[in-house]
């Protein structure tokens, strides 16, 4: 088979790393990829959102399976782009239609389907520009701290969590009134805050069956102890030492199941990855949010611990017969560790050489934001490059990847050395 990825980041070179695995596949094209797929697919310079360049590709190469990394070309519809033309509609995408991609285009059509479908979630408001001082009301009648979310694609920026009641209402202006998120935040939704501890759940569906994958554990915060400004992500580890049997059998029952359900009854198709944000609180599980497709940095623990030939695992969800298919997970821990550009998730230089990657040892590099350029690996961006390793267990995990990190230089480099400290 003849595969084509788009994306360019940590997701897509682990993707593109797993694949490579596999006897069915017979070449890889990566769009826009990084220095990491360069060296194991053939990169594309075509942006993610450039459809009909894709299409050209698709046509030039015989592609016979396009796998959608990020969620901008989903909530935009690639999809229903291919479905639509005639050479196209026969090559299988990974990755759903437009209408079921707006579980993660938008906050408030998320949350009424978690309504809708009685999926446990935060209670909640809507506000736009025409209801503003409604939802400064809204605001006085909720107890600290105060959750607010731009509806639309903020590029993981656009949830705030305040404590103070009047940062919440200049925050609420600034969104609402002053476009602090461009289009993105002309709808903010309000929510309850629940406290407890985060984790993701993944599932791989064909519309009829699904899988579910293993859960990991991220780390959003650029400071140590989780402090600072929210990122992408500075790591994961997987398994969750904290999800027991029991909690496992909760998500499925009051969250998977209903979702799977509830994208079935609302007639939305999809054949891909529901991305699951949860939070444990109590003993109990509820949503805060669907992603469309596998988060980031936890592909670089989720899919190496999947010991399935990956093409076979795809052709199974592009034929709807993923009931056909036993999942093997690897019983080990996986961890990974986010290298960063100094500055990052503010201002940060790019261009700037790495060196001793080839010095690593018992540990996977995942490349995130890296560039070819004359034969050297440059830095390309705030999340630069991941360091999985397999452990009995997440501390073992941790001390592999901090090892080889050792091992790893570029300028103003910068990485979380506390992670699973809450574990």
């Amino acid at each position: 088979m003849n595969i084509l990825i788009i994306g360019g980041g940590g997701r897509e070179h682990t993707l593109a790393w797993k694949l490579k695995q596999s006897p069915k596949l017979n070449k890889l094209f990566v769009a826009p990829g990084n220095a990491g797929t360069d060296a194991i697919a053939s990169n594309v310079p075509i942006n993610v959102n450039d459809f009909e360049a894709i299409k050209s590709l698709v046509q030039k190469e015989g592609i016979d399976m396009v796998i959608v990394g990020p969620e901008d070309p989903l909530v935009n519809g690639i999809h229903d782009f291919f479905l639509q033309e005639a050479s196209l509609k026969h090559i299988s995408v990974i990755g759903p239609r437009k209408m079921a991609a707006t579980l993660e285009g938008s906050k408030e059509y998320a949350k009424k389907f978690m309504m809708r479908h009685k999926i446990p979630t935060a209670s909640y408001k809507s506000f736009t520009s025409d209801n503003f001082k409604e939802g400064l009301l809204f605001l006085e009648s909720l107890k600290p701290p105060y959750v607010l979310k731009a509806d639309g694609l903020a590029a993981g920026k656009g949830v705030l969590i305040l404590h103070d009641l009047e940062e919440a209402k200049n925050e609420l202006r600034d969104m609402l009134i002053s476009a602090k998120f461009g289009a993105a935040s002309s709808v903010v939704v309000i929510e309850e805050f629940l406290s407890g501890i985060e984790l993701s759940c993944f599932v791989l569906t064909d519309g009829e069956n699904y899988k579910i994958l293993p859960m990991a554990k991220d780390y959003k915060r650029i400071g140590e102890g989780d402090t600072g400004l929210n990122t992408g992500g500075m790591g994961a580890i997987s398994p969750v030492p904290f999800v027991s049997q029991e909690f496992l059998e909760k998500v499925h029952k009051r969250i998977i199941k209903p979702t799977i359900k509830g994208l079935h009854s609302d007639d939305l198709p999809y054949k891909g990855f529901i991305f699951i944000g949860l939070i444990k609180v109590g003993e109990d599980p509820f949503v805060i949010e669907y992603n469309v497709r596998l988060g980031d940095p936890e592909t670089e623990v989720v899919i190496p611990r999947i010991k399935n030939d990956l093409v076979e695992l795809f052709n199974a969800v592009a034929n709807g017969k993923l009931n056909s298919i036993e999942l093997e997970i690897d019983e080990r821990t996986a961890t990974t560790v986010m290298l960063v550009s100094g500055g990052y998730p503010q201002a940060y230089k790019k261009g700037i050489e790495i060196r001793g990657i080839d010095q690593v040892d018992e540990s996977i590099v995942f490349h995130a934001g890296t560039q070819l350029k004359d034969q050297k690996i440059l830095t390309n961006g705030g999340r630069v490059i991941a360091i999985t390793s397999f452990g009995r267990d997440f501390r073992e995990g941790l001390r592999k990847s901090y090892q080889n990190i050792d091992k790893i230089h570029f300028d103003n480099m910068y990485y979380r050395k506390d992670l699973g400290f809450d574990l």
